[in-house]
């Protein structure tokens, strides 16, 4: 898979609902510009996230997974935790959004060492 290829055999509904942790799931197409585009946006915002994982689901009219999530235009993005839909961006156009909504599911790792570094008085 390139960096620009989407999965054409997701995982069920049931399958994302049971995954612990920060997810990001995300639904395009390979073929989608606007889908391209903001692949550098997403792989930046994402670095500052790596315990975030990323999905890239090939959505399509009657896919089940898009469906189960109502999407209708791509990309769309839906940060979970835990399974749960914490919140979604459809066709963000600007890199500090999609760090807010990481943020909403997951720690930045500098946001965690200065927690950390605060609670122990070493």
């Amino acid at each position: 898979m390139s960096d620009f290829d989407y999965d054409p055999h997701p995982p069920s509904p049931d399958q994302i609902a049971g995954l612990a942790g920060p997810l990001l799931l995300e639904f395009g197409a390979s073929w989608c510009g606007i889908c391209r585009s903001a692949q550098t946006m997403v792989g930046a915002a994402l670095a500052a996230y790596p315990g975030v994982r990323h999905l890239r689901v090939a959505d399509s009219p009657g896919a089940r997974l898009g469906r189960r999530f109502g999407v209708k235009l791509w990309p769309t993005f839906i940060f979970l935790l835990d399974g749960r839909e914490i919140s979604r961006l459809v066709r963000p156009y600007q890199q500090q959004a999609i760090e807010a909504e990481l943020a909403r599911i997951a720690p930045a790792p500098t946001d965690t060492g200065a927690r950390q570094n605060a609670a122990d008085p070493a």
